[in-house]
């Protein structure tokens, strides 16, 4: 246990203010991910070709499924997209590329604990495979939004964050 663990009996507070600011920027970076890309996944759920026999709730409902990963793939990165602006082009790559995998992959797995706490486990290999399969078909589907909600995600962390005066 280092000085900046809470825990640890050789804890002191940040006179610096950063690692507030940190925390700060991590949960600004959750929010606008879940709700940016929450959306798209939304979007993405309404358009795909399956919806002929389903309502538009469980468009709303798979994207409720996904906004948890949104979330936390959004405050691991916010902190890095405040720096230079080629750390802001690599962060914005790198949750281009992870919103996608993290939707498909939150979705997946909480239909497969769904299923299988309903007690019909004989069908969970097929939910998985049939939610990552539907997952990845919208995603492409929605390549641009998601470009243009991650954009937007990176350009409002870097102007939300309030930069300490050195």
């Amino acid at each position: 246990m280092g000085p900046a663990n809470p825990w640890s009996p050789n804890w002191r507070p940040d006179p610096t203010g950063r690692r507030l600011a940190s925390i700060r920027t991590a949960r600004r970076g959750a929010i606008l991910a879940a709700i940016l890309l929450g959306t798209v996944t939304a979007i993405a759920g309404l358009l795909a070709p399956e919806r002929a026999d389903r309502p538009a709730s469980v468009a709303f409902a798979i994207a409720a499924m996904a906004v948890p990963a949104f979330a936390l793939l959004g405050a691991g990165l916010a902190p890095a997209a405040i720096g230079s602006r080629v750390d802001a082009v690599v962060v914005g790559l790198a949750m281009a590329i992870g919103a996608p995998v993290a939707a498909a992959l939150s979705t997946a797995i909480a239909v497969v604990s769904l299923v299988a706490i309903s007690g019909m486990s004989d069908l969970t290999g097929d939910a998985f495979g049939s939610v990552i399969r539907m997952g990845v078909v919208a995603g492409v589907r929605v390549a641009p939004l998601v470009v243009v909600a991650v954009t937007i995600w990176v350009m409002a962390v870097r102007r939300l964050e309030v930069r300490t005066p050195a």
